[in-house]
């Protein structure tokens, strides 16, 4: 599951839109999931109207909140297990994700917190009554649930949220690129 509802007021632009590597933000994602996951959706406000190559599930929620995409991914989800990837975590890898799905309790997440992740539908109850209760905050909602926190690379989980986070990051990818080239 791809996570766009973000309002990316610090980044001043849509996240998903931005540009790495030559792809977006949304299209990098999409890809890494499409490497490990027999199903993509993409879940975020259909009132956002992003131009992206695939579909967005809208969340049906008022609020931009993580915790409205998780609900609404699982509910759409013809899977038992979920991985939830935000669109602005440009780093984490596909093996990252199976490595998440795999030691999945209710959940699976990396220490830094809920996102990314791997969730089962079970976990939805939960998640659910939270929404209603306009409780928003999925690392409170998953003190009711059995989770692995999963020691993870903390390079691979750096979070996108300004443009000069986004320019840092596309640096580390250059250097690492002169790298792989050098003799």
């Amino acid at each position: 599951m791809l996570l766009l509802g973000g309002a990316s007021r610090r980044f001043g632009a849509p996240k998903a839109l931005a540009r790495l590597d030559g792809e977006t933000l949304a299209e990098r994602a999409w890809r890494v999931l499409g490497e490990v996951c027999d199903e993509r959706l993409a879940v975020g406000k259909a009132r956002d109207e992003l131009s992206l190559p695939f579909r967005v599930l809208d969340d049906a929620t008022p609020v931009r909140a993580p915790m409205a995409g998780v609900v609404a991914g699982l509910r759409a989800a013809s899977n038992e297990l979920c991985v939830f990837l935000p669109v602005d975590c440009p780093r984490v890898s596909g093996q990252t994700l199976l490595r998440l799905a795999a030691e999945a309790a209710d959940a699976a997440v990396p220490q830094t917190g809920p996102l990314p992740g791997a969730y089962r539908r079970g976990a939805l109850p939960t998640l659910e009554r939270s929404l209603a209760r306009e409780e928003y905050s999925l690392r409170d909602a998953l003190r009711s649930l059995e989770v692995a926190v999963v020691e993870l690379d903390p390079a691979e989980l750096v979070n996108v949220n300004t443009q000069a986070e986004l320019r840092a990051v596309a640096a580390f990818h250059a250097d690492a690129a002169l790298e792989d080239t050098a003799p």
